[in-house]
């Protein structure tokens, strides 16, 4: 591990010696100087962790020293050394970005533990920024990926609801899209990423849970509150707020979500005070929620103001042009995440990919890509390898999943029998049958007991 780099800028000869030789026995690479000008020419030439900055220096004074420094690399740490009896210059220094100031004469315990907490904070600031970036790469919506003309105007779209001030978003597609993708990158692409971003699932809780985990509460609003907890709204605040799901959220509280967005202010549950936030919210709905609010499942007010901004995530088979660049990322990134050699597609094997209907769309095909590369030896994959479904399905424009009799049918008994198919074919597991039929898990179980599908089933 490499020793942390300190400069002392110091004009006292004896105590910059002194300095200088008990860090060295504490495991630093120092360099020193008696002026101002000098250390600022060294800042400019080499880069430094640590400063031991005197304030009383020969021609350039240390806070302008500071000054000069905090322009030339920001992250470095700066300690000042103060001799004045009064300490407001060296108040105005840690206002300037100074980490701290110790005054004259000092214990070297005083220095050594001064250091030693700069450099922690100086890790932890490193290492905040190292997964800032890790994030920011992750999640930018070139990792949309396709070139088909959909998916260009899909992350020109989204980048430009990155570069904007929007508040509102709302994203809509079928499941597998990539709509929570798409929601990261509008906040690590823009000038929120450095910020909080939180999300929440609005069909996963019971809607006094929602309300809490939205809001937070107060010590005392109901039996369970033993403290006052801060809800995701006031956590969030200056950054991103992602509400899944949003179709499935309760009337009463789309109520209560509306005021927010409205007026960006909200009360803890049990509380009596407003209390503002600025948070951009994105919200994610597989459902028409067009649909919904004709039906009266959703308020149409809501619904208008979630769509202030709209993206509308396309499904694989509008851009199945892309299927081939998807399934080459994701071969890619799987033989890179288990060690293992990148594999090639077989003509044969591409050609059944980009035939095949994909229900689950590109969560579905990179599911695929993974079992795969998990599964398969071989170095080119051939279409005996691909998953039965994927192998013997017909093309887009030809793949129907019934014929529609001359004298009608009831919809009801055609949905009935594909789940019946769906959950036979997946040997009784509800996920995988779920993810089969292009829906949740939730909705496939009401199915279930809606039509009174009583064997044991998996998970």
């Amino acid at each position: 591990m490499p020793r942390p780099k300190l400069l002392i800028i110091e004009d006292e000869k004896l105590v910059r010696w002194s300095l200088q030789q008990k860090l060295m026995h504490e495991g630093y690479d120092i360099e020193s100087c008696a002026t101002g000008e000098e250390g600022v020419s060294l800042v400019r030439d080499d880069s430094f962790d640590l400063v031991l900055l005197d304030i009383r220096l020969p021609g350039m004074d240390g806070v302008q020293v500071l000054r000069e420094i905090k322009a030339l690399e920001k992250d470095v740490a700066v300690i000042m050394l103060t001799a004045e009896v009064g300490v407001a210059r060296a108040v105005e220094c840690v206002r300037l970005g100074a980490h701290n100031y110790l005054c004259k004469p000092f214990e070297f315990d005083e220095v050594r533990v001064a250091l030693e907490k700069a450099r922690e904070e100086l890790k932890l600031r490193r290492e905040v920024a190292r997964l800032h970036r890790q994030q920011k790469s992750r999640f930018a919506a070139g990792n949309l990926i396709g070139e088909s003309p959909v998916m260009r105007a899909t992350r020109e779209l989204i980048a430009k609801i990155a570069g904007s001030d929007a508040t509102t978003v709302l994203i809509e597609g079928e499941n597998g899209t990539g709509k929570e993708l798409a929601a990261r990158a509008i906040h690590f692409d823009g000038a929120r990423a450095g910020q909080s971003f939180m999300d929440i699932n609005c069909a996963a809780l019971p809607e006094n849970l929602l309300e809490s985990e939205l809001f937070g509460h107060e010590r005392g609003a109901f039996t369970d509150a033993k403290s006052l907890k801060k809800g995701l709204f006031e956590l969030a605040d200056g950054g991103t707020l992602l509400l899944d799901e949003i179709g499935d959220m309760k009337p009463s509280m789309q109520v209560k979500l509306l005021r927010v967005l409205e007026t960006r202010q909200f009360r803890r549950v049990g509380g009596t005070q407003d209390i503002s936030t600025d948070v951009r919210v994105i919200a994610l709905t597989n459902k028409d929620l067009q649909a919904a609010v004709g039906k009266g499942e959703f308020r149409q007010d809501l619904y208008y103001r979630l769509k202030v901004i709209p993206v509308r995530m396309p499904s694989l088979r509008e851009h199945a042009d892309d299927v081939a660049g998807l399934a080459k990322h994701f071969l890619e990134r799987f033989a890179g995440e288990f060690g293992k050699p990148v594999k090639t597609v077989a003509p044969e094997a591409l050609a059944a990919l980009q035939a095949y209907a994909w229900p689950g769309n590109v969560r579905e095909l990179r599911n695929a890509i993974e079992r795969l590369v998990i599964l398969e030896a071989a170095p080119v994959v051939q279409r005996q390898h691909l998953p039965t479904e994927i192998r013997t399905g017909m093309k887009l424009q030809d793949q129907r999943v019934v014929e529609l009799p001359a004298g009608g049918v009831a919809l009801v008994d055609v949905e009935r029998e594909l789940i019946w198919q769906a959950m036979a074919r997946c040997q009784g597991n509800q996920t995988q049958a779920a993810e089969l039929l292009g829906i949740e898990r939730d909705a496939l179980r009401r199915r279930l007991v809606k039509y009174g599908y009583a064997e044991s089933t998996s998970a």
